[in-house]
């Protein structure tokens, strides 16, 4: 059992069209998978068991029928999962709130159809933090989720749900989501990949919270798997236009030649001055781009100027802005918010309200440092940096002593944050450990619409440094 759900799933779709691995034992394993872990990781907050039976059956039936051999979908007979804030239809999108509990979407959100249009079986969907406001997964629906490689630890938040169960072999790949980091962050706490596309590349359309106004720039709905072509796949099934997408646009996927991404100048920073990195987060970004300049890669140190700016902008939108747009929903209902939805407002509460002022300057400023960086990509297309500036962390810190300066909870999250105020696509690949033996993701980040440069970087990285690790659960 442990070897078919830790195969990748690109090999899985392979297996399954030469008829070598068959739809119902593949579900059927990963059920049993889940049924042993899922207590001790608490990554499923619903296993959708009876229907991921019968659509595997129809899979393997699909599968001996000449008649239908030639519409066999790229992820046909694959399982998967979904985070809980997105629309699955029949399953609960309480998106880790008592105040949304029971709420039941009754049709796919887009992405959701074209994961299955594609072949995909939905296994069930995932924990997450209540609102998705936070860098852990804990709430007070369905309790907290552990981190496979220690089970004392998280594996971030808010698709934690998402990255503890492709990780754990529960899931071959998924779909998260990123406001600040929350495909990304995860993916680096539990070894596994993941992409926060541009903003609209694949549509937010059936996600809550929803992706408009302000934060359409914000926040984007993306792939997580445990190998960077399995991200790819996923990606290339879910992109495309879809008109509840503010931010959506038809791009065209696109093939890059190997000697267009050799092409690609590469720049990267290990830290940024102001907040300081792991010594080992530091080494994995070295061995990532050593890893490209050993393949031919030009490489060049640079750091974007303003991070803090562009820090203190994301804030305005995704903490002050945010909780604005929450407030109607809140409001009077205190008494039923998690632990960890009521410190975040708190830590929201020591600034006053935004005004109107505010947000237009917010808005306005951050398109000049987007158009700033956008020029200086230019000249280098792809940038490597950190994902984070510490490893996986345990259950309730908040603080954490690095190279003997306090790094605090939010800023430690900032390499991740300000690629969501400038809508970068950006990727998240294993590259190193921890001393404690934690994975450690390195981030590769693009200019917009480029999320196949992207991964096709993310890709080489990975080839050299040897990716996906088991965990120890």
């Amino acid at each position: 059992m442990d070897d078919v759900v830790y195969i990748s799933l690109t090999e899985m779709s392979e297996r399954i069209r030469a008829k070598k691995l068959s739809p119902v034992e593949l579900v059927d394993a990963h059920l049993a998978r889940i049924t042993q872990l899922n207590p001790k990781v608490n990554a499923f907050v619903t296993v959708d068991e009876k229907r991921a039976r019968e659509q595997a059956k129809s899979a393997e039936a699909a599968l001996s029928s000449s008649a239908k051999s030639n519409s066999i979908g790229p992820l046909h007979g694959v399982p998967i999962s979904i985070k809980s804030s997105i629309d699955v239809a029949g399953l609960p999108c309480e998106c880790g709130s008592i105040l949304r509990k029971g709420n039941i979407p009754p049709e796919d959100a887009p992405l959701v159809k074209r994961l299955r249009a594609a072949g995909a079986i939905i296994l069930g969907n995932t924990n997450v933090p209540e609102f998705l406001m936070a860098y852990e997964t804990d709430n007070l629906l369905y309790g907290r989720t552990n981190n496979p490689w220690d089970l004392s630890r998280t594996p971030g938040g808010s698709s934690g749900g998402e990255a503890a169960a492709i990780a754990a072999g529960c899931s071959a790949g998924g779909v998260g989501s990123d406001g600040g980091g929350s495909i990304r962050i995860p993916a680096h706490y539990t070894g596994i990949c993941g992409l926060k596309p541009t903003p609209g590349r694949i549509p937010s359309t059936g996600h809550f919270p929803g992706s408009a106004g302000p934060f359409a720039q914000l926040g984007v709905v993306g792939p997580m798997a445990r190998t960077i072509r399995d991200v790819e796949r996923l990606f290339e099934v879910m992109a495309g236009p879809d008109p509840g997408d503010p931010a959506s646009a038809p791009v065209p996927l696109r093939r890059w030649s190997a000697q267009e991404i050799r092409e690609l100048r590469v720049a990267y920073f290990v830290d940024d001055d102001a907040t300081p990195v792991t010594p080992e987060t530091a080494a994995a970004v070295r061995a990532a781009v050593e890893a490209l300049r050993s393949q031919g890669f030009q490489v060049a140190e640079w750091r974007p100027q303003n991070l803090d700016r562009v820090w203190q902008l994301w804030w305005n939108l995704f903490g002050r802005a945010g909780q604005m747009a929450f407030a109607p929903t809140i409001e009077s209902h205190e008494a039923e918010l998690s632990p960890i939805l009521r410190a975040f407002r708190a830590k929201v509460a020591e600034l006053p309200p935004l005004t109107a002022q505010e947000l237009l300057n917010t808005l306005l400023a951050r398109d000049v440092l987007r158009a700033n960086l956008l020029a200086k990509m230019e000249e280098f297309p792809i940038l490597i940096c950190p994902a984070c500036a510490v490893p996986a962390f345990r259950h309730g810190e908040r603080e954490w002593t690095v190279q003997e300066r306090k790094v605090e909870y939010l800023k430690a999250m900032s390499y991740s944050q300000w690629f969501n105020l400038l809508g970068n696509p950006a990727a998240v690949v294993p590259v190193g450990r921890s001393p404690e033996g934690l994975p450690i993701g390195v981030q590769i980040v693009g200019r917009p619409w480029e999320e196949e440069a992207v991964l096709a970087v993310a890709a080489k990285i990975e080839d050299a440094c040897g990716g996906f690790r088991r965990p120890p659960i």
